[in-house]
């Protein structure tokens, strides 16, 4: 769930949602912790996590902090933020905790080492204006690392296969009317620039494989989004029923004994410069 300045999370926060995002968190954990273990995330460090949904985020990165890090997670959403505190309470989880706020709203002072968010500037109507707002929270010389999406990818490799390309567009259609940025990830090195902040480094990756995980990801988003499309007045009847889309998107994937993508996720990241330097 984004942070401010934004419009509404278009997928809304029920539980149902929270849910998909865990599957979805569970299918990124590796890539994810790898990015932030690369630009220099671990034990001991004091970590501000920016839109924190459901919570995977800022438990992950509690589990990269240590017992002596800590990390705050903001969120706007109140039921998001119950869901999440009871997770991180389920799992055990002491150096995390989760508040209803917003960046700009943090107080000054008691710099964080680290400032990180894992798609949430696409959802936001000016990234550099939050990316300003954050570098604010972040000591000198601390790190500053976003994940964000690119969907150019995922849409070539999915070309040859018909059912596969229909979900894949007509996902890419409901986002982008929804008014979010479905190529946010390569547009990071100018958010970050724009911000005042140094050139980040960049890392693209994207998942491939033929597993159930990667098949049925498309029709469990198509199903959140069902709202969202019928609002943009997309048509849904190229897919059939959804309740058996996971089962003919696998079926389609094995017969052409291919592999397939999951969306590209594009890290970046700098260390931030001299205090006198850092974006006002």
């Amino acid at each position: 769930m984004p942070t401010t300045p934004s419009q509404a999370y278009p997928l809304g926060n029920t539980q149902a949602e929270h849910e998909r995002l865990a599957r979805q968190a569970a299918r990124f954990a590796y890539v994810t912790e790898r990015a932030f273990r690369r630009a220099g995330v671990g034990p001991g460090q004091r970590v501000l996590e920016l839109g924190s949904g459901a919570g995977d985020v800022a438990m992950l990165v509690a589990e990269l902090v240590g017992p002596s890090g800590e990390v705050l997670g903001i969120e706007r959403d109140s039921d998001s933020i119950a869901w999440a505190r009871a997770r991180a309470q389920s799992a055990g989880l002491t150096n995390v905790r989760f508040t209803q706020s917003d960046v700009a709203d943090l107080p000054a002072g008691n710099p964080f080492d680290v400032a990180l968010g894992r798609f949430i500037l696409m959802f936001v109507p000016d990234p550099v204006t939050v990316m300003r707002s954050v570098a604010r929270q972040v000591r000198p010389g601390g790190i500053i690392v976003f994940l964000e999406v690119t969907w150019s990818a995922t849409l070539h490799v999915a070309g040859h296969l018909p059912l596969w390309n229909a979900a894949l567009t007509t996902i890419h259609q409901a986002i982008q009317h929804a008014g979010a940025r479905p190529e946010q990830g390569p547009d990071l090195y100018r958010v970050f620039r724009s911000a005042g902040l140094p050139a980040p480094t960049m890392h693209l990756e994207t998942m491939l494989g033929a597993s159930r995980d990667l098949t049925a990801w498309p029709s469990d988003l198509l199903k959140s989004m069902r709202p969202q499309i019928a609002k943009a007045g997309i048509s849904l009847d190229g897919l059939g029923d959804l309740d058996t889309l996971a089962e003919r998107l696998h079926a389609e994937v094995e017969a052409s004994g291919a592999v397939v993508p999951e969306i590209g996720m594009v890290s970046a990241w700098c260390t931030t410069t001299d205090r006198e330097n850092t974006p006002q």
